[in-house]
């Protein structure tokens, strides 16, 4: 599970203002870069489709194995910190992730479709093990009472990484290849096809050099340790009460869960359902601009959102956010031209507040049981995998049809936004923390 101490004596050696602040910009740059990197696959994925001739089925098993990740990883990453600490673990996360960046060049070489899931695979266990280490650290960096509020601003960065991904991949990936530079349908020959998955090379060793700087940056940075005695008093307390107890973390798990597979879909076939004639009809070079609108949507929509619920109760906007988003999917599955392009695209901007306030009502009043709660939501970021079922119904009955999945999912998380998130159980408020997707 994703340990988030949220004891006073864990936070009590937060430091200096000067240091928080600069200590906290440098956690931000883990969550910008892990937010960037999970996007580069959604310009990577109709890229790779058109290099291995892949169908639907096989173009979302990329995305799966990715978040197959965050459940096989999720425990081990746990082990690992309490055995070398929360600041080695980030560094170990990164350098884990450089590696499979730099698998990517042997795997563009070949190139191998198999090769390519593993080192996104790797990559994706590098992300899990930041998850796990670095939200810890958002949450001791300052006082307790503005926890969440910092929380929420690496959220923002995370946000902006998935921004601007579109833009790289477009600029260093498709616009350099043959698939990226044709109509969707067209036919690359043997070639084009090699010159294409070599054209990933670069700016998969531009990200490994990155993170690998990052890495030497936070091992010479001095950030606070964890108090262990405070984290083994917890889990004696933890022991008198029952997660079971609490509808909101029990029924809010599967809705992170369920909610990953809507994202995630949208993100992944967003290109090739833009780029589809009867939708389109551009390029997956010009498409990738558009995704970069999707993803900014949700940027902003965060920002708003978290001012929003200021005034307003985070499970009304949460209601409101998830009904549009089942209104413009439904319009997307049954429109045509730009409508169902600009109704695809709106649905980031309602997407947007929907993991943060899953997250922060799932951790509602669990009080003592907050850190097992948390690590419970976190790993229900592996419902992203079951992207792979959409895949199969693009296969069977047509991409546009698939995102019938999409507004489904929306529905679920409307019944927990109108009940499922009503705290039960008599544990102690446990304050809002909420995480970062």
């Amino acid at each position: 599970m994703a340990p988030a101490p949220m004891t006073s004596a864990a936070r009590s050696d937060g430091g200096s203002a000067v240091t928080q602040k600069s200590a906290l910009t440098l956690l931000a740059s883990l969550f910008f870069m892990w937010g960037f990197i999970t996007v580069i696959n959604n310009t990577l994925l109709p890229h790779l489709r058109s290099v291995f001739d892949l169908n639907y089925t096989q173009t979302t098993l990329i995305e799966s194995t990715w978040f197959i990740a965050y459940f096989v990883a999720s425990l081990p990453s746990a082990k690992l910190i309490e055995k070398i600490g929360y600041k080695r673990a980030m560094v170990t996360g990164l350098l884990i992730m450089a590696l499979g960046a730099l698998l990517m060049i042997p795997a563009a070489r070949i190139p191998s479709y198999g090769v390519v899931l593993t080192a996104l695979f790797i990559i994706a266990s590098g992300i899990t093990l930041l998850q796990v280490a670095a939200n810890p650290y958002v949450a001791v960096i300052g006082p307790s009472e503005t926890a969440s509020a910092r929380l929420n601003l690496v959220q923002a960065f995370n946000s902006m990484g998935t921004t601007l991904a579109p833009l790289f991949g477009g600029w260093l990936i498709l616009s350099r290849s043959a698939s990226g530079n044709s109509q969707a349908g067209a036919v690359l020959t043997p070639a084009q096809r090699l010159a294409d998955a070599q054209s990933v090379q670069l700016p998969y060793l531009i990200v490994a050099l990155v993170l690998v700087a990052l890495a030497v940056v936070i091992a010479l940075y001095k950030l606070p340790e964890l108090g262990l005695a405070a984290q083994r008093a917890g889990v004696e307390e933890r022991k008198k009460h029952s997660l079971w107890r609490h509808r909101n973390l029990v029924l809010g798990v599967p809705a992170i869960f369920i909610y990953l597979i809507a994202e995630i879909g949208v993100s992944n076939l967003f290109i090739n359902f833009i780029s589809a004639p009867e939708i389109g009809g551009v390029t997956h070079a010009q498409a990738s601009r558009y995704l970069f609108l999707l993803w900014g949507g949700m940027m902003v929509g965060r920002f708003v959102g978290s001012q929003l619920m200021r005034k307003i109760a985070a499970e009304k906007i949460l209601a409101l956010a998830s009904l549009l988003a089942f209104i413009v999917m439904i319009v997307t599955v049954l429109a045509h031209g730009p409508v169902a392009m600009w109704s695809l695209i709106a649905v980031g901007l309602f997407h947007s507040i929907m993991f943060p306030t899953i997250f922060t009502l799932g951790i509602k009043n669990l009080g003592p049981l907050t850190e097992e709660g948390s690590g419970l939501l976190v790993m229900a970021i592996a419902g992203g995998a079951l992207v792979v079922v959409q895949g199969q119904i693009a296969d069977a009955y047509g991409l546009q049809v698939s995102f019938l999945l999409t507004a489904v999912c929306e529905l679920y998380v409307l019944f927990y936004a109108l009940w499922g998130c009503k705290p039960t159980g008599g544990a102690q408020d446990a304050g809002n923390v909420s995480g970062a997707a």
